[in-house]
């Protein structure tokens, strides 16, 4: 069983290196392209096998966008996927919009708190989740997977599943890069970027 995984395109708040966590941000021009690549890539590696793929997509509106703009490019209907709540991105709570400059200056404390264990530090307000909570919310989805699949999702929900199946060190898995405009791929218990 093969399952892609996309991260959706840039924001803006992506690109000013904001806490966007579950704020509903639209694509900018940066990540519809992004979008567009990804698909154009996909559209290579599944070939004529793409009536086999399932499509599934974190419900929030810049997740959509890109799973579209990637149907798009697969010459497909733009609108026939599924959505999955368990792909939903992790909430940093009261500290979505802030910038990590922001957060360092308003809550020094916490902020020190979170650079010291990213993967299990919970952020202030409700709903907020740590990464270690995540992962509890996306082993589910792996283990449902029973077909090959293209998802689009959220860059805490890639490094959330890097950690369940390869396991290992939590703070390099919450600190690793995770790009826009590439793809992941799973197969067979293993995880890499192509």
């Amino acid at each position: 069983m093969v399952l892609y995984v996309v991260r959706h395109g840039q924001t803006d708040y992506n690109a000013e290196m904001r806490f966007q966590g579950r704020l509903d941000i639209p694509l900018n021009e940066h990540g519809k392209e992004q979008a567009r690549g990804n698909g154009r890539a996909l559209k290579t590696l599944i070939g004529d096998r793409i009536g086999e793929f399932d499509f599934v997509s974190s419900p929030l509106g810049r997740t959509r966008q890109t799973m579209e703009l990637i149907r798009s490019e697969l010459g497909l209907d733009v609108s026939d996927y599924r959505l999955d709540d368990r792909l939903v991105e992790l909430s940093f709570g009261d500290w979505e919009g802030f910038t990590i400059s922001d957060l360092e200056h308003t809550f020094p404390e916490l902020f020190a708190e979170r650079e010291n264990d990213k993967w299990n530090f919970v952020p202030p307000g409700e709903p907020s989740e740590s990464y270690n909570i995540l992962s509890q919310r996306i082993a589910p989805y792996l283990k449902s997977v029973d077909k090959p699949t293209v998802c689009v999702c959220h860059g805490g929900v890639i490094r959330a599943m890097f950690q369940i199946i390869n396991g290992g060190d939590s703070r390099a898995a919450a600190a690793a890069p995770i790009p826009q405009d590439r793809l992941v791929k799973i197969e067979d218990n293993q995880i890499g970027w192509l």
